[in-house]
């Protein structure tokens, strides 16, 4: 595309170029406001790090205290003629700077753990990630043929798609206690919350992803004499597989927005357990950088998921050429 063509051509295809440059801004951008906050001290720095409490019996070095407050008790030790608090303005604890959360992103996982009962951080992570892996398979092998069924056949739409859109409504968080007291408390609830976080989307999902699969290919196959087994696994699932491969990769992201919460029942564990422990210290910098480590794994996923699916689906790219 020409580089005279304005950036906000409707539905039109950017350069390679732009897209490489819009694609850096969407990340740059966040990490730009989020250095402000922290560098840049009229921006947002509604706390005072105490260097000196001066004769003020509560303030200590270290001490973070409202700007109001701060101010409130110099004035006053000002007026009684004894020494002066000194501070510098700085963002609260729960805020870490960029620079805070990379050191702690390192350290995490060079840290040794305090006691031999907790794991290390890689193995936090693999553990968070089998509990994904579980909980999504699970729900993909039964709820990708059920969507492909009910695309496919009104009967089987009618029969299980009404209570499908009535139950995903319930908030899979609910059947936490359900699940501890029947699958126990260790990984069996934690891949059942993921279960149903997912499932009965996936259905509704498939579902639709096949019905717009073209009718005359279905109508061809049928004339010439394909049976129900012939029409599924010749003309369904071929016709449909790059779209059902897209849907995938958008439903195992939401598979990982129910992690935090299914580890969080019965035994915590995995990087939840890392997450909530750091903020029980107020290792916030910590905390930040194992939210941040999710989003880098959940993003490389889907990366590698996309690139997998160029690898497989050829054809898709030369139609799109063409």
């Amino acid at each position: 595309m020409s580089q005279t063509e304005p950036w906000f051509a409707v539905r039109t295809a950017l350069s390679a170029r732009r897209t490489r440059l819009l694609t850096l801004a969407s990340f740059l951008l966040p990490l730009l406001v989020w250095c402000a906050v922290s560098y840049l001290p009229f921006v947002w720095h509604p706390k005072v790090s105490i260097t000196d409490p001066g004769d003020v019996g509560y303030f200590s070095v270290g001490m973070l205290a409202d700007k109001e407050l701060f101010a409130e008790e110099a004035a006053n030790m000002r007026e009684q003629g004894k020494a002066e608090p000194q501070g510098f303005r700085a963002n609260p604890v729960y805020l870490p700077a960029p620079h805070e959360v990379a050191i702690a992103f390192y350290t995490a996982f060079t840290t040794e753990p305090k006691r031999r009962s907790e794991k290390w951080l890689h193995e936090s992570l693999w553990h968070s990630i089998t509990i994904i892996f579980w909980g999504f398979f699970l729900s993909s092998i039964i709820g990708v043929p059920l969507g492909i069924l009910c695309g496919t056949y009104m009967a089987i739409s009618r029969l299980h798609e009404p209570f499908v859109e009535f139950f995903r409504y319930l908030p899979a968080p609910a059947f936490g206690a359900l699940a501890v007291a029947i699958l126990g408390i260790h990984d069996g609830p934690k891949i059942a919350i993921i279960f149903i976080g997912t499932f009965f989307q996936q259905v509704l999902v498939v579902a639709n992803t096949t019905r717009k699969l073209d009718i005359a290919l279905v109508e061809a196959a049928l004339t010439l004499g394909a049976n129900r087994i012939q029409l599924l696994f010749r003309v369904v699932i071929p016709g449909i597989i790059t779209d059902l491969y897209r849907d995938l990769r958008i439903l195992l992201g939401w598979a990982w927005t129910y992690l935090i919460v299914a580890e969080l029942i019965g035994t915590s564990s995995g990087i939840t357990w890392f997450i909530t422990q750091q903020a029980r210290y107020k290792n916030f910098d910590n905390v930040y950088a194992a939210i941040i480590m999710i989003g880098i794994i959940g993003l490389a996923s889907d990366l590698l998921l996309a690139w997998l699916g160029k690898r497989m689906f050829r054809w898709e790219k030369a139609a799109a050429k063409a």
